[in-house]
């Protein structure tokens, strides 16, 4: 069986971190682009405030779905060498993964954008053009499929492939592999170039621009990894444990919230 983290140590490493009640603080790394808030290094002041939350001797039942204590359960190891990663081992770009007959990008964008139109014969799958609230940066984006235009609005793996395949998916099977890399879970429309800074950087080294956002994001991730057995570094632990200080009621999203609009769960 393998060693799992207390979830009462958690919860202390988050007390610690925020300063028992001081605020603490937490240097977000992100690179500046264009229509970006700012171009310095944000500093982001999280913790527990006394009294509220979880309590160190009393830590939430995983069981309910509460974040910090999901978080908890997950394994903390170093990060595995990047040896063999490929996209193609998360099986074929944007697969029809529930077989519906639409694939999981054109999916997404229908769930996640507002005004869309689909293309004709597509039984509503192909989406042309719609309007997306996006949930990393807080700016409305217009979506205009075709060349040059597409990749104004990305489909962001909230858990990165390339992070996930260091972090225990090359261990799995190509299928799950594969599910991974479509589940609607770990999937949100997203402004291209904010997408494309992230990178496949974990919450340590990448969280969204838009601070609201922050508890949903990193509980996706959470919830993400613990659907498939991925674990943490303790780096990403701890940035998780610091943005979750601010909200320590934040559950876990599921399956079926994975079916509402990403921006919705903020």
């Amino acid at each position: 069986m393998r060693a799992r983290v207390d979830v009462v140590a958690v919860m202390a490493a988050v007390l610690v971190l925020a300063g028992c009640g001081a605020p603490g603080s937490f240097v977000d790394v992100w690179a500046a682009g264009p229509g970006s808030a700012t171009g310095d290094t944000e500093i982001v002041e999280s913790g527990f405030t006394p009294g509220e939350g979880p309590g160190v001797g009393e830590p939430a039942d995983p069981a309910a779905g509460n974040a910090v204590a999901v978080l908890g359960t997950l394994e903390v190891k170093g990060r595995a060498p990047k040896t063999g990663y490929a996209r193609t081992e998360f099986g074929r770009r944007w697969a029809d993964i529930d077989r519906d007959g639409c694939d999981q990008r054109n999916q997404v964008l229908a769930r996640d954008m507002e005004r869309e139109v689909f293309k004709a014969g597509t039984h509503d799958c192909v989406v042309l053009t719609g309007t997306l609230r996006d949930a990393y940066t807080g700016r409305t984006i217009s979506f205009t499929r075709g060349q040059g235009t597409s990749e104004r609005v990305q489909i962001d793996h909230v858990v990165a492939l390339s992070d996930a395949w260091q972090k225990g998916a090359q261990q799995l099977d190509a299928t799950t592999r594969e599910q991974i890399g479509n589940d609607p879970l770990n999937l949100i429309a997203v402004d291209g170039p904010t997408n494309s800074r992230k990178g496949d950087g974990d919450a340590a080294t990448w969280l969204p621009p838009d601070t609201g956002y922050r508890c949903a994001y990193v509980a996706r991730q959470v919830a993400v990894k613990a659907k498939y057995d991925l674990w943490v570094t303790a780096a990403e632990r701890d940035a998780i444990a610091r943005v979750l200080g601010s909200c320590p009621d934040r559950s876990v999203p599921t399956d079926d919230d994975a079916l509402l609009p990403a921006i919705s769960l903020r």
